[in-house]
């Protein structure tokens, strides 16, 4: 019999896997984006005070900090992506890297191999650190989004797209 592995949300999230809402949360996600979008535009300078309610009642006080990094991640979620959240300055596992720039572990290795991603090993593991892997990142997709733009503009020099609708 197969097993088929299941995650909870907060597996995903530990995993550093990209987290989008469910359909069923969309309408509650939308409502807290407005809510924390109308607190974030008002005339305060400050992000206002919030309490954090637990399960028994208890409450906290919402620090800055982290009431602005709660609006993002809302607001991402608000608008149909997904999310991953990072420590920076944290090290990564192969398998995690790879999970956060969408190729297979052993793709990932190739890279290392090649020097194209900073890492240092520790007995048999490599490590890396999440800077280095989101730099490679943002590389790649601005190249891949440069290599875009050069074969449209080829495309259109060669007559590759019509200029009116038959």
């Amino acid at each position: 019999m197969e097993t088929v592995a299941t995650h909870t949300m907060e597996d995903l999230i530990r995993r550093m896997s990209p987290v989008a809402a469910p359909p069923e949360q969309q309408a509650q996600v939308a409502a807290l984006f407005r809510a924390l979008e109308g607190m974030v535009h008002s005339s305060q300078r400050r992000a206002p005070k919030c309490l954090l309610v637990g399960p028994k009642g208890e409450s906290t006080v919402l620090p800055e900090s982290v009431f602005y990094v709660l609006e993002r991640v809302v607001e991402v979620l608000a608008h149909g992506d997904s999310i991953t959240v990072v420590s920076v300055g944290r090290e990564m596992t192969t398998q995690q890297a790879a999970d956060l720039i969408n190729v297979s572990r052993q793709y990932l290795v190739r890279l290392l191999d090649e020097g194209r991603i900073a890492f240092r090993k520790t007995g048999k593991h490599r490590r890396l650190r999440i800077e280095d892997v989101l730099e490679f990142k943002e590389k790649r997709d601005k190249d891949r989004r440069a290599g875009l733009r050069e074969l449209s503009k080829m495309t259109q020099e060669f007559g590759g797209y019509d200029s009116e609708l038959k």
